[in-house]
Order: C-alpha cells, then structure tokens, then sequence
C-alpha cells in the first residue's frame, strides 16, 4: 500500500508533522514508499537526521520503533535473545517426565520464551511501523552483515524457529554521522539522503515553527549568529536542535533583540564545551538590526 501520493503530499504532511522538508528530502521518501527501500541518511550530528524518521512517523501515525546503536551492539540486543531463566525453570519442571532432549528443546525454544529486541518487533508488527535504526556507523561491519536479510528481503531467521517474514513492510531508515565508512552491501541495500545545516531561510522557518511565539527579528538575528559560529573550527558546531534550544531561552528570559551581552550570557545553551564557548564569546559581534538603520 501507498502511504504517500507524491512529493508534494510529503511535504504537506511532515508540515503538519512539525518537519519542514524540502523537494530532495520529500522525493527520497517518496521514493522509499513507492519501491519499499530503507533510507540512508547520513550528514553531521544535528541535522535532524533522527527527527525526520520521527516525523515520518507521525505524519504516517505509525509505530516507531528505534533501535539506538553503539559500539557493540550485537544480535542479542537488536533482534532477539531468549529468556534463559523461564527455559531453565521449564527444563526443571520437566524433570522427571519421560522426554527426549528433542522434546524438551522444541518446547523451551518457542514463542512463549522469545524476546523480541527492535529488529524483530518491527519485522512481526501488524501496525504500521517506522523502524529507525540510529547512528549505524557506531556498529562495526558484523553487526551490518546483520541487517543485509532484514534489509533485502525484510525477514530474519531464527535457526530454532525459522524465517520469520514481515507481516507488513516497515518504513525503514538508517542514520549515520559519517564516523566510519560504512559497507557497500549495506548502501546498496538503501536509498541515500544527505542531510546538510540548512540554509538561512529555511533553518528560520523551523525556528519560527517550533517556537512560534519568537518575534521574527529575533529569529532571523539567532539563525544568522548561530550560522556564523558554525563556520568557526569548533570542537562541536552546534545543532538545530540546540539553536532551537536557545530561542526557547531567550524567549523566557524575555529577550526580543539579541545584544552581545545576552548572547554571551546564555552561548552554554548552544555551546557544550567551554573552549568552545571562550572561542565563540571572544569573537562575538551581533550585526546591527536593519529596522535601526
């Protein structure tokens, strides 16, 4: 089934999801709706890379199910383990009972002793489902040897149980901070999506959208500071969800114009190290409000 008609229609409804989307990024889910693909998208750490799968979520009002990755991250956590105490209390009761090992071992290993991690659920889920699997360059290349089933063919086997096929296909996306390469088989598998900071207009517009109570002059002044500091070598260049962050504290503290001095005050909201605030605040100039001229 169809979730979205076209482009256009993606763009409207992560609108109204509360993620402004532009003509690439609405084709590229378009496109993974229509050819049933999982989506790479990779680019600095806060881009919205992780918002879009959310946003895609609930512009579908689909189950997300997120599968957080990190460095040694294996089957046991992302697909499913069993539940060996419950197996051994079983093998327990059955003492004692005329069973082979093949008896009791078809018994302990079935589905009242399974547990699902996030692979799984979202493989078996008759709901419609958004599976994010987040920051996959933190894995090595075994753990993407993983996924390739899941990602061809969505179905994984479980050698005591056999393939277990998708019930339904999930919208499907994959993040990565570019960390590491990541495996050829493993882009093939995916459409692709670069995510970049966006551009002025457009970061003040998910400014104004997700803080809409901002005066649009202290909108513009904010995207405009926080794109100069991101173009100074920084340890970290702070995200959109930070520059977010710091319109919401301006506009508690009761800020409608940006001056150097509340800016310096408040940069530990878009900065999260101190060399690089001592950096930022030494260089800080706040451009003059063109309504004053």
């Amino acid at each position: 089934m169809n979730r979205f008609a076209s482009p256009p229609e993606v763009v409207d409804r992560l609108r109204a999801a509360d993620y402004l989307s532009d003509e690439s990024i609405a084709t590229v889910v378009f496109l993974a709706d229509r050819l049933g693909k999982p989506v790479l998208v990779e680019g600095p750490a806060g881009t919205g890379k992780t918002e879009l799968a959310k946003s895609v979520a609930r512009a579908l009002e689909a189950n997300l199910i997120r599968l957080q990755c990190y460095e040694g991250v294996d089957e046991q956590k992302a697909l499913y383990e069993w539940n060996y105490k419950k197996q051994l209390l079983r093998i327990q009761a059955e003492q004692g009972h005329e069973q082979t090992w093949e008896q009791v071992e078809t018994n302990i290993f079935s589905e009242d002793f399974l547990l699902e991690r996030p692979l799984l659920a979202a493989i078996r889920s008759s709901e419609p489902t958004v599976l994010l699997i987040d920051e996959i360059d933190k894995t090595d290349f075994e753990f993407e040897g993983l996924l390739l089933e899941l990602l061809s063919d969505f179905q994984v086997t479980i050698p005591e149980m056999g393939t277990v096929a998708a019930k339904q296909i999930p919208f499907v996306f994959l993040t990565s901070n570019n960390t590491r390469e990541l495996s050829e088989a493993l882009k093939r598998r995916c459409l692709y999506l670069y995510l970049d900071y966006p551009d002025l207009e457009r970061e003040k517009a998910i400014v104004l959208t997700r803080v809409p109570e901002l005066p649009e002059m202290l909108a513009d002044q904010i995207v405009r500071l926080v794109r100069s500091i991101r173009a100074m070598e920084l340890k970290k260049a702070p995200s959109i969800a930070e520059t977010l962050d710091w319109a919401r504290t301006l506009l508690h503290l009761g800020v409608t114009e940006m001056d150097e001095d509340t800016a310096r005050r408040t940069l530990t909201v878009l900065l999260k190290y101190q060399s690089d605030v001592e950096k930022v605040a030494g260089h800080l100039k706040i451009a003059p409000n063109p309504r004053d001229n």
